[in-house]
């Protein structure tokens, strides 16, 4: 009896945490998914252009801090999802992702040649961030959720999901890169056809999307993952601030492709109602 009352309260807490970081996210989702990108490509650009003072300019803590903040609705959306079966996948898919990058920055593969042209906070081992995981991982998520969202039942089958989900991630790398090779965050040598960005980066991302799209589709329950990205309206929030943040970048530097598939994002969120009317609404003037 005293095991299931303590369960029982154990349980209460959680939902009451879970609806109070809710509260929080609903109350500020203009602000972080709307202001916080725009702020960061300002500041990202400001950096790169040499227009900041040096201790704002490329600052570890903002960047870390601005990332945590646009990356909490993912967060706050899939936490009660996350069980220990959930947690032990993404435990893996963390250790991966320190692995893959190590080796990349080390022996030029899948990649090719790069090195990181700032720090991104603490380094591990002095070679990637040690935060690279909350770099990383919520991109996969996104592409995944957003999968799920765009193609419903088509997606009941692993063979439409899995590999639509990795083009994703791969597509959201066509974003990504070029934008942080023009503000500075890392480097390839030499220098690649695609903005600056050679093709065997994307045939390493396929590889690494892989391996962590499968082992996020181990780590939830399907049915119940979709049925929670369809009732929490903030879930891919996160998305909508990448799309910002990155196509912003893109467009400011002439990066017109990259820009090009960041506005495709932007119409799978539109369709499913992700840019919802309270927070079109808050975006206009008056």
């Amino acid at each position: 009896m005293d095991t299931t009352n303590s369960r029982l309260r154990t349980d209460g807490t959680r939902a009451t945490v879970q609806r109070h970081l809710e509260a929080i996210i609903r109350e500020n989702r203009f602000t972080i998914a709307v202001v916080f990108p725009f702020v960061g490509a300002v500041t990202l650009v400001g950096s790169a252009e040499g227009l900041l003072p040096e201790p704002l300019a490329y600052n570890p803590l903002l960047i870390l801090f601005g990332t945590l903040v646009m990356r909490s609705p993912l967060l706050v959306g899939l936490l009660p999802k996350i069980g220990w079966w959930a947690l032990g996948c993404l435990g893996a898919l963390t250790a991966y992702t320190y692995a893959i990058e190590l080796i990349g920055v080390r022996t030029d593969w899948p990649y090719g040649a790069f090195e990181y042209t700032i720090q991104l906070g603490p380094m591990l081992l002095g070679a990637v961030p040690i935060a690279l995981p909350l770099f990383f991982i919520p991109l996969v998520l996104n592409a995944y959720l957003l999968t799920l969202l765009v193609f419903g039942a088509w997606t009941e089958t692993p063979f439409v999901r899995i590999p639509v989900a990795i083009v994703a991630v791969v597509a959201i790398d066509l974003v990504l890169d070029p934008a942080a090779v023009a503000v500075g965050f890392w480097a390839f040598e030499p220098a690649g056809v695609y903005y600056g960005v050679p093709v065997s980066n994307y045939v390493g991302w396929v590889i690494s999307g892989t391996v962590a799209v499968v082992l996020v589709d181990l780590a939830f329950d399907r049915a119940a993952l979709l049925e929670r990205v369809r009732d929490c309206e903030f879930l891919l929030d996160d998305l909508v601030s990448f799309v910002l943040l990155w196509g912003t970048i893109n467009v400011l530097y002439g990066n017109w492709v990259a820009a090009g598939v960041a506005g495709l994002f932007c119409l799978g969120l539109f369709r499913t109602d992700r840019y919802d009317r309270e927070m079109i609404r808050r975006s206009l003037p008056g």
